[in-house]
């Protein structure tokens, strides 16, 4: 096999690989997306003002916070430093440890204002109960990616693995980013 046609064969899988993960991405979207629909076509723009802001808020900004240094460490192995891509990675998986054990005190605080029997808590506890996981799924995935990082896995020439990753983390964040105002702000 030439150079040529080994680099072609790579660009064509990495290709493949990236529009596989828009394309899971775009079909998650469907699933974020009804739950947003369904929220306002059964509350309109009604929320419970027993909500918890300050938690809402602080944990926002955690998830905020965590795809900074996912996007940063991405950058790092993208320049070949990874010492920086590590720490970023783990920075991220802290970040979203404590957003999850955020939302936990929410839903323990949620069960006595509106538990999931009412309208709001139904809405409220399947939207943050769907996202969780979504961010259960990808802290597990940035675990595998550190571990296969201490393992020497990924190089500036090739971190396809860290990529994909880190753009369904951000894919999470972003989900975060609508539902955050549809749950916590509008009234």
């Amino acid at each position: 096999m030439t150079t040529n046609t080994l680099h072609s064969s790579r660009f064509s899988q990495l290709y493949i690989n990236r529009l596989g993960l828009w394309l899971f991405i775009l079909s998650e979207s469907v699933i974020f997306v009804a739950l947003l629909f369904t929220r306002f076509y059964l509350l309109g723009v009604e929320r419970a003002p027993e909500i918890n802001q300050t938690i809402g808020l602080i944990i926002t900004g955690l998830l905020l916070v965590s795809s900074l240094t996912a996007y940063r460490a991405e950058v790092h192995i993208a320049q070949g430093n990874r010492k920086a891509f590590m720490n970023n990675i783990l920075a991220t998986i802290l970040l979203g440890i404590v957003f999850l054990i955020g939302v936990g005190i929410e839903w323990s605080e949620a069960f006595d204002h509106f538990p999931p029997g009412t309208l709001f808590g139904t809405v409220f506890f399947t939207m943050t109960g769907m996202h969780a996981f979504h961010v259960l799924t990808g802290l597990l995935l940035l675990g595998l990616l550190y571990l296969r990082g201490t393992q020497g896995a990924y190089s500036k020439n090739d971190y396809w693995g860290a990529e994909a990753t880190i753009k369904y983390w951000h894919f999470v964040d972003i989900v975060w980013v609508f539902f955050y105002p549809a749950l916590y702000l509008l009234s």
